[in-house]
């Protein structure tokens, strides 16, 4: 029986809440299907065909190579007590009496400028393993997510080495800085699910990384099509509703704000689907599935940082306006600039990440109300610019915490890159890029036998496979 026995206060401690430890946990295994199985697909389907495995290999080692990294340093670097204002004190987060424990985020202790405590410690009502398992996904995917930019080039073995770096010397200071109890956290930036943590900080790392490791094959880059579209569907459709745990979960509660949060997650990304369909309508003169897609995503990624802290209708114009100006970045600045040509980002994640988490940061800053702000924000009467008074200053905020994090990346992923190469190319041989997943993993994802394709290139297998991955 589950409470058998003497020790019924040990498993089920004073402070424990069923609802809110079930909630959590249901939570994290939504954002974790996010990653696994949702982007694994829509990276196998939205791909040329011959880089469908390689594509999800690097979305599915991403996933798990975060786990250890996670629990033996990388969460209490994110969220543990405070050593620097930008960075946690790494540790485990294996021990039994530490897991069992109520969840403490001891670096969110807010005081007034007197020294007086303003706002108490995040302190949910469940263990702390169900907190770094909640904040384990919320890692694995923004580092799943900026493998889209370097998609069809980069090296596994460079990959392999980056993930685990960038999640202990980027990600963490990101997390620790808006959400654990850092200098931007303190000061009110606003970041309810991930806005900055995730979607910024992927968008811009993953440009970043996507000049590094420079461009894929002129013949792919110019000839990219999706070799299966209901892959990309069915990826999509578990991205989209399992952002309900992504922007639920994060009041760390079953509580009001949780679904107001999970409503306008949804009002928004409807709203920006249609709006995106519109646009590809009206300058194409059809609908296309991608593009439906793409705008389901920024509508999520715009509408993350505010999802518990405006109104509906606020969700609705910030739907409008993700399929409106990533739209726009992406489908028409980005051919006409010069700049943006220089850097192949293989599924335009500065974009639909990068810039849709910019405007959600930013309309965060007009649009946050008040009495949505008193439930979640640490600075008391925190509001955006359209409630007057000091709403102002948010908005600036906002635009210093982008700057941050977006600076934070831009220079640790180079540096991380440039270490990485001095030891492993990377990218692929030329021979790996024009053969892809046959010559890279010696498996392809659709076959009926043997495959000539090595033949036809006029390539020896063996040897192909002998070179650095």
């Amino acid at each position: 029986m589950a409470y058998q026995g003497s020790n019924t206060s040990t498993v089920v401690p004073d402070w424990l809440n069923k609802g809110d430890n079930a909630w959590q946990m249901v939570s994290a295994t939504l954002v974790g299907m996010q990653g696994m199985p949702g982007l694994v697909l829509l990276y196998a389907g939205i791909v040329k065909k011959k880089w469908a495995l390689n594509s999800a290999f690097m979305a599915l080692y991403a996933f798990a190579a975060v786990m250890p990294c996670w629990v033996l340093w990388a969460y209490k670097l994110a969220f543990g007590h405070r050593i620097l204002p930008f960075w946690g004190r790494p540790g485990l987060a294996t021990d039994q009496d530490f897991m069992v424990s109520q969840a403490l985020l001891p670096a969110t202790l807010h005081h007034y400028s007197s020294g007086e405590v303003e706002t108490p410690a995040a302190q949910p009502w469940y263990p702390t393993a169900s907190m770094v398992f909640f904040q384990f996904a919320f890692a694995a995917v923004t580092v799943m997510l900026l493998a889209g930019a370097v998609l069809g080039r980069m090296s596994v073995r460079a990959w392999m080495a980056f993930v685990p770096l960038w999640i202990t010397f980027s990600y963490t200071v990101g997390a620790f800085s808006i959400w654990g109890g850092g200098f931007l956290y303190h000061w009110g930036v606003m970041d309810y699910s991930g806005g900055y943590v995730v979607h910024l900080a992927s968008g811009a790392a993953g440009y970043t990384a996507a000049y590094w490791v420079g461009p894929r094959l002129s013949e792919d880059k110019d000839e990219f099509p999706p070799n299966n579209l209901l892959f990309m569907l069915a990826g999509a459709g578990i991205l989209w509703l399992g952002w309900t745990g992504f922007n639920g979960g994060d009041p760390f509660a079953a509580n009001a704000d949780s679904s107001v949060a999970v409503l306008n997650t949804h009002i928004c990304a409807a709203t920006s689907v249609l709006t995106w369909t519109c646009w590809d309508v009206a300058s194409q003169g059809k609908p296309s599935i991608v593009g439906a897609i793409q705008g389901m995503i920024t509508g999520l990624v715009c509408i993350t940082p505010a999802a518990g802290l405006v109104q509906g209708w606020a969700a609705l114009i910030m739907g409008i306006l993700s399929g409106c100006i990533p739209w726009y970045t992406m489908m028409h600045l980005n051919k006409r600039s010069r700049l943006l040509q220089k850097v192949d980002d293989t599924l335009g994640i500065l974009h639909t990440h990068a810039i849709a988490g910019i405007l959600g940061g930013a309309l965060t800053g007009l649009f946050a109300h008040p009495d949505l702000c008193s439930m979640f924000v640490p600075v008391t009467n925190s509001k955006g610019a359209f409630y007057g008074g000091s709403g102002g200053i948010q908005f600036l905020k906002q635009l210093v915490g982008a700057c941050f994090v977006i600076g934070w990346n831009l220079v640790v992923t180079s540096i991380i890159l440039l270490v990485i190469r001095v030891f492993i190319p990377l990218r692929m041989s030329e021979e790996q890029l024009k053969i892809g997943d046959d010559a890279i993993h010696g498996e392809e994802a659709y076959t009926m036998g043997d495959n000539p394709s090595i033949v036809q290139n006029g390539l020896n297998r063996d040897d192909v496979e002998n070179q650095t991955l």
